[in-house]
């Protein structure tokens, strides 16, 4: 059945037909709103702007086309007003009811200091010029405060996005705006409250006795919604949260319940007549004195969120495109230009000038806190509103309204562009403890910690320390560290009180089976500590004992303490008497893994085949045949420079062996031509790379002629890659290879990992260590250091200030 849109003689009813073009031009306008803000927002997401940035674009667009503006004109535009208002009450209560009203009442905090000296510095400033722009001519004083108070104030849920989008949020000056942002924002907002209240800007009253009654009974309603809210909401809501616990629905009748309370305390203020108490700001102080823990406030958290985040922002600015009416926009209004560039400067400077100085107070750097200030000057969706208010209520012309929008969404345009800036300087400025052997001073100590799971890995271990050591100058340090599992029957036998080799120094461990396995490794170890005294070598014992969860962390803990420049740790599979390995330890596996993600320096992981039985290599006349496969990329980097420290001892025979990448064959011209642009760069900056770290190696290894040899073999694709791996079977009792991080002749691997078993070896050394090779080839498999946190070169939790 069809339905028509017409005036019923009864009265004026309107009804939606969708056969009429105007009706479907209204949903496929809805449509494009979402369609287009999707596509816009991913194209701007390297630029780091939010939704708010897209939105605005297209509203404005959308929002001045002829064929819309006539297709929400007449009665159309009242109901999106009502639209834009019921979302703006949703916005508001949802903003109050994330902020947290008791910092109020405590000692001021940094961030409120902050706060305060920004937000009164800004509104001096603009309250001293606003009046000579002459930006309205009704009721100028109040308007004067009015903008005033929205330069100061910052739009806290903006900022925030903003600052977790571009991943600074744990650290000091990202924590700092955000507080901040979110004290500003609550008091500017708590102003506004009060200035409705005392200064209404609708129907004024005649008698100056009438609006004092009227701003008392407003005030009234005020008191009576907080005190009401703060007393009776946390009764009620932990009343419904201990009937709805974690885990189980939500009850239907409580939901009801819940969301008519809610309903009631937003709009009891506005019941009376004589009160015109706004309803979105009587939503704010609601959602402000509400309780913001439990599930039923998280639950209405993140509904009212996804409903405005998904459904009510686009709209929203289809109408403030709507309320600014492009054709009459005056681009030749000289004052109103000057009112633009006035208010911009207003806001940036009240906001520069008051962070600088109280930074200054705090010990703080002038261009973070300079930086800080462009970052409150972030405004929000409530700020867009009010100016697209005043140009609908003729409170200012409509190209002065235009104006104040333009620049509230402006200092959101350039708020990411400040964020990115902030972590350019982090990057020059904060200290980064690069641990790792391709960079380690070769007048500082070089510092190894070497894992053990138990007496099996003696020999092995004995051996990396001679190699690795190799009468280097100043010195070598080695930490023998013991993995041991902390299970219920050895946590029973701890006793309080340190023991004889023990790193923490705060319990002596009595189990038999482990104290005699430490008093074996401690015996051969520091027995090669004594053979090596006074050559520079220095072996000191560790111990990690903690359970599988936590012993990656400690042992990471363990190298970022004592500033080692590589883990090497076993290989979770031992080797079994006829050479093959076993099916591994399910737990040390998943330590490997996790120090392979979160180390603070180098990783080695150890397959040891025969490396542990063969001839100790500091025994006179001992012979080592040691090859390093290159193929390119940072792990291979890493371990090329493992590999100059192996290749000074006169045991060692090194063998470089350099796969290259065939770059006329068919393969690797289809690959570099699906490559894009920016591939392509990273591509030839990691071979620079390379080329440049195998050049220093090669001049001083290998072209002085030596115990150093090189061989090139010249590969086309993966098949070759692993023909060139099986030539090598049984010639060399180690193997050093890259795990494959960052590898620019990725082609020369594709297709490796197809069929990889154990992906913490990278592509090669998980095809070395398969059933297929040698059971006396041993593989060492290096990860250089990898950049902790999300930030590339920072920690996520960076320090600046």
């Amino acid at each position: 059945m069809n339905t028509t849109t017409t005036k019923n003689v009864c009265g004026d009813k309107w009804y939606l037909n969708l056969d009429k073009p105007e009706e479907a031009l209204k949903f496929l306008g809805f449509i494009a709103i979402f369609v287009i803000r999707t596509l816009l927002h991913h194209v701007m997401k390297p630029l780091g702007q939010p939704y708010l940035t897209t939105d605005f674009a297209i509203g404005l667009i959308l929002g001045n086309l002829p064929k819309f503006r006539e297709a929400f004109s007449g009665p159309y535009s009242v109901t999106l007003n009502n639209i834009i208002e019921f979302g703006m009450i949703c916005h508001m209560f949802v903003m109050g009811l994330e902020m947290n009203p008791s910092v109020l009442l405590r000692p001021p905090t940094k961030d409120a200091f902050i706060a305060y000296t920004s937000m009164f510095t800004t509104f001096v400033i603009a309250f001293a010029t606003t009046p000579f722009l002459h930006y309205t001519k009704t009721a100028p004083f109040i308007f004067s405060l009015a903008l005033s108070l929205m330069a100061s104030s910052t739009g806290s849920p903006i900022l925030t996005r903003v600052i977790s989008n571009l991943k600074i949020r744990k650290s000091d000056l990202g924590k700092l705006a955000s507080a901040a942002g979110v004290h500003t924002d609550m008091i500017s907002t708590l102003f506004y409250c009060f200035g409705f209240i005392f200064f209404p800007t609708e129907k004024p009253l005649p008698r100056p006795l009438h609006r004092f009654f009227r701003a008392l009974l407003m005030f009234c309603l005020f008191l009576a919604q907080v005190t009401f809210t703060s007393i009776v909401s946390p009764i009620f809501l932990n009343w419904v949260n201990n009937e709805n616990p974690e885990g189980k629905p939500l009850k239907g009748s409580h939901l009801v319940m819940s969301l008519a309370f809610v309903v009631l305390i937003c709009s009891f203020p506005t019941w009376p007549p004589e009160s015109m108490y706004n309803p979105i700001l009587s939503a704010f102080t609601a959602g402000l004195f509400l309780p913001n823990q439990g599930r039923m406030s998280k639950w209405i958290i993140n509904k009212i969120n996804y409903l405005l985040s998904t459904v009510f922002y686009p709209i929203f600015f289809f109408w403030v495109g709507f309320i600014i009416h492009m054709r009459n926009f005056d681009i030749t209004d000289k004052m109103a230009w000057a009112r633009f560039f006035a208010l911009l400067g207003t806001v940036i400077l009240g906001k520069v000038v008051g962070t600088v100085l109280c930074g200054v107070l705090l010990g703080y750097h002038v261009p973070e806190t300079a930086s800080l200030g462009l970052l409150l000057t972030t405004k929000g969706h409530f700020h867009v509103y009010l100016a697209a208010l005043a140009i609908r209520t003729n409170r200012v012309k409509n190209t002065t309204g235009a104006m104040i929008i333009f620049v509230i969404v402006l200092t959101v345009v350039y708020s990411p562009f400040v964020v990115m800036d902030i972590i350019k300087r982090a990057r020059k400025r904060v200290p980064v403890h690069i641990m790792a052997l391709q960079w380690l001073d070769p007048t500082t100590e070089l510092r190894i910690l070497i894992g053990l799971h138990g007496q099996h890995n003696i020999g092995s271990t004995l051996n990396l320390m001679e190699i690795c050591h190799g009468g280097r100058e100043p010195g070598s340090i080695f930490y023998a560290t013991d993995m041991v599992e902390l299970t219920d029957e050895i946590a029973a036998t701890l006793k309080k009180g340190g023991g004889a080799g023990q790193s923490s120094d705060s319990v002596t461990i009595t189990d038999r089976s482990v104290t005699e396995m430490r008093e074996s490794i401690t015996a051969a170890v520091n027995g090669y500590g004594e053979l090596r005294n006074g050559q520079g070598v220095t072996v000191r014992r560790m111990l990690a004992l903690s359970t599988f969860v936590t012993m990656a962390h400690d042992v990471c803990g363990l190298a970022d303490e004592l500033m080692v420049s590589i883990i090497i740790l076993p290989f979770h599979k031992r080797r079994n008497p006829d050479g093959t390995l076993d099916s591994g330890h399910a737990g040390f596996r998943h330590v490997n893994r996790k120090i392979l993600k979160n180390a603070p320096c180098s990783i080695g992981i150890l397959v040891d085949r025969s490396f542990g039985q063969t001839e100790e290599a500091w025994r006179p006349g001992a012979s080592m045949d040691i090859a390093i496969i290159f193929i390119g990329g940072r792990d291979d980097r890493e371990a090329l420079a493992f590999a100059a420290q192996v290749a000074r001892h006169p045991a060692v025979k090194l063998n470089v062996i350099r796969f290259l990448e065939d770059k006329s064959s068919q393969n690797a011209q289809k690959r570099s031509s699906i490559l894009n642009r920016a591939s392509v760069v990273e591509q030839e900056e990691e071979m620079k790379l390379d080329d440049e770290c195998f050049a220093e190696f090669y001049e001083r290894y290998i072209a002085g002629g030596g115990r150093v040899s090189y061989m090139e073999k010249h590969l086309t694709n993966s098949s070759e890659t692993f023909t060139a791996l099986k030539s090598l079977d049984g010639e060399y009792g180690l193997v050093i290879v890259g795990r494959g991080g960052g590898r620019a002749s990725s082609g020369l691997t594709t297709g490796l990992n197809d069929w990889q078993q154990c992906p913490e070896l990278g592509p090669i050394g998980d095809v070395l260590s398969g059933s297929d090779f040698s059971h006396n080839t041993s593989m060492l498999i290096i990860q250089q250091q990898r950049t902790r946190g999300q930030l590339e070169g920072l920690h996520d939790d960076f320090t600046i200030l």
